[in-house]
């Protein structure tokens, strides 16, 4: 079954990984954070390993980002996201994993599901058959 796990932070800056950005990760003690980082990289190895991982990406900065809505067939662009949202969609995973409960454990263990969060929607295909 496929599961996109997006990842929402409030980082300082928009660079990736958003984790080692916020100021949570950066409050903590030298071996918390090279065990964090490790963390994330040992993840990154296990589901690419395990043909789970299909697709990860990155997110430019929102401050890039337009949302087209088209009403009485007129386009209307918003640039950005709304300043009042804290927490903003940073990247994203594509997963292939055996069930739902794969899926949670592979995002609790996302470092940016400690400072941020995670949200874990299942993959549909045309048919809206779940994937």
């Amino acid at each position: 079954m496929k599961y996109l796990l997006l990842i929402y932070s409030n980082p300082e800056n928009w660079e990736h990984p958003i984790f080692l950005r916020n100021p949570e990760f950066l409050a903590m003690s030298e071996s918390e954070k090279d065990a964090l980082t490790e963390q994330s990289d040992a993840l990154h190895r296990e589901i690419t390993e395990s043909g789970e991982l299909l697709v990860a990406a990155a997110l430019a900065d929102p401050v890039n980002t337009r949302t087209i809505r088209v009403r009485d067939e007129v386009p209307l662009t918003t640039d950005g996201p709304y300043a009042e949202i804290k927490e903003q969609l940073a990247g994203y995973l594509l997963v292939d994993c055996e069930n739902e409960e794969r899926a949670v454990e592979i995002a609790t263990r996302i470092p940016d599901a400690r400072f941020g969060a995670v949200q874990i929607q299942p993959i549909m295909d045309m048919s809206g058959q779940e994937m």
